[in-house]
């Protein structure tokens, strides 16, 4: 099993910044890709940003130029810096990652219990 842990949440005022953190720890052989994705009430899980271990990274044309994703392989941990915050970016923050516990197969996906983040106007 895998567990991924999220650190950094909190409540921002419009323009101010946020950093979050996930760890992932377990029965880990590789990770090949981690990210974030959150959920704002009533709406649906949307992509945040997620980097692929091949170098590619996914963004949500909404956060670009204000977030950055940072990942450190070797500690599995991937870091959201997120900048120039506004009120629609409220949401709770999920970090997930695909994962492999053997040299065999492409891995599967899990997802942190999630942060909130709330902009305030």
């Amino acid at each position: 099993q895998v567990q991924l842990v999220e650190s950094g949440g909190g409540l921002v005022q419009a323009g101010g910044s946020l950093r979050l953190s996930c760890v992932a720890s377990g029965s880990i052989f590789r990770v090949n890709a981690m990210g974030w994705y959150r959920q704002a009430p009533g709406k649906q899980r949307e992509l945040v940003a997620i980097s692929f271990g091949g170098g590619t990274t996914n963004w949500s044309d909404s956060v670009k130029g204000r977030f950055t994703i940072s990942s450190d392989n070797a500690k599995n941990m991937v870091n959201l810096q997120m900048n120039s915050l506004k009120p629609e970016d409220t949401a709770v923050y999920y970090c997930h990652a695909i994962v492999q516990s053997t040299q065999v197969g492409l891995g599967r996906g899990y997802w942190g219990q999630g942060t909130q983040v709330t902009v305030s106007s």
